[in-house]
């Protein structure tokens, strides 16, 4: 009957990630050497230096003539300066060469004309605007010089990352091994997506949304499947799953009714267990973080929206420090204008899910719903959340607050 008494004491967000991190003593999963070409979206697991300059000449930047600036002073429209073609590897004065972009520089020369501003007749041209010195050059080493990080550890590679490893000639990263996440969904009523519902059965999705996310960020799901409401089925589940993976996510079961029986699961299978249980947040009290076997496990509701706003606060986090992410590996941010007023609860961090549109140079936040847990649709609905403070009592209209983005942003006409 203890646990009908509801939570005595509720842990602020921050203290129980401390808690959390400081327990589990994070190491960066290990290392693996892959093709460029598998690489997008991977973390590198070392700096990359760059064997050499990019570019590795002096280079045009245009399609025109190569000359020497000098030659050019004092030239205008009116009074155009006239060059000889020549096909020579060096130029000499009021002499010019035809290069395209990306053509070496001959030697002499240290600025190109565009076409455009050119005139030829009879094996020369006519330039008639005046040039500074390196004008349309791109130098040897302006990308990047020998030596210089061109990418660091622990920076997930984009397509520009992949593009300048291309150019130094680099066909293989080494990157951290994605993490490997198992996650468990609980309770009496859940049955598999296809099988037929009976009475009060529902189907258990929870698993669908959180093997995304951590798809979204680099981790593999690895799925434990549905487990009954029994503390001995749930605790050989938690154990399997810790054998192999890397991490435990349940969702389901952590509240405190009859049957929330996860967090007695976690603690049957050794110490020290829950660490922390009942969070300053809503949605989402009722989450719990426990350490077992040195590894993390993560006790989320089995409401799915507070399912989401748990994973978002401490899943989150925890697979960017196992994958050795440098930066924090947050949701996009835009500042927008809430229309409407929205309550919250004093005490708690409230996670308001909201769409936020552009109309004209601003973005508007229009509350979907500041209550409700169970309630995915807010989820599609929304395209971001914002969070109100706990010493707030919610949100004015007209406030302007910043949103975290998980969704597309709609333009208004």
């Amino acid at each position: 009957m203890a646990r009908l008494k509801g939570f005595q004491k509720l842990t602020s967000i921050n203290d129980a990630l401390k808690t959390w991190f400081d327990l589990l003593k994070i190491n960066r999963c290990s290392i693996k050497r892959i093709p460029l070409s598998e690489a997008f979206g991977r973390v590198l697991a070392e700096d990359v230096f760059a064997g050499e300059d990019i570019p590795r000449f002096n280079r045009s930047a245009v399609d025109g003539y190569a000359l020497r600036s000098e030659n050019t002073e004092g030239t205008s429209q009116f009074d155009p300066t006239v060059f000889k073609i020549t096909e020579a590897e060096e130029i000499a004065l009021n002499q010019t060469r035809q290069v395209w972009t990306g053509n070496p520089i001959p030697q002499g020369a240290n600025a190109v004309v565009m076409l455009e501003y050119t005139k030829e007749r009879e094996g020369k041209i006519e330039v008639g605007v005046k040039l500074a010195w390196g004008k349309n050059v791109s130098r040897k080493g302006e990308d990047i010089r020998k030596g210089e990080i061109a990418a660091k550890a622990g920076t997930r590679l984009n397509p520009f990352h992949l593009g300048l490893l291309a150019t130094l000639g680099i066909m293989e990263v080494e990157v951290v091994e994605k993490p490997k996440i198992g996650i468990l969904a609980t309770g009496d009523e859940l049955v598999e997506v296809g099988e037929k519902l009976s009475g009060n059965q529902i189907f258990e999705t929870n698993r669908i949304v959180l093997s995304n996310l951590c798809r979204e960020l680099g981790a593999i799901p690895w799925n434990l499947g549905i487990e009954k409401d029994d503390v001995k089925a749930i605790s050989e589940k938690l154990r399997a799953g810790l054998e192999k993976a890397d991490g435990v996510i349940t969702s389901g079961g952590t509240s405190v009714g009859g049957l929330d029986l996860v967090p007695e699961a976690v603690n049957n299978l050794g110490s020290p267990g829950v660490v922390v249980h009942g969070i300053a947040m809503r949605p989402g009290m009722p989450t719990a973080l426990a350490v077992l076997q040195e590894k993390p496990v993560l006790v989320l509701s089995g409401n799915p929206v507070a399912s989401v706003i748990g994973f978002e606060v401490f899943a989150r986090p925890l697979i960017g420090k196992m994958l050795g992410v440098k930066t924090e590996v947050s949701r996009t941010l835009v500042r927008a204008v809430m229309t409407k007023k929205v309550i919250a609860a004093l005490g708690r961090k409230t996670f308001v899910r909201v769409k936020v549109v552009r109309k004209n140079a601003e973005f508007l936040a229009h509350p979907v719903s500041a209550r409700g847990s169970g309630a995915i649709s807010t989820m599609t609905r929304g395209n971001g959340f914002v969070i109100v403070p706990e010493n707030r009592e919610g949100l004015l209209e007209g406030e302007i607050v910043l949103v975290r983005v998980f969704g597309d942003l709609e333009v208004l006409s």
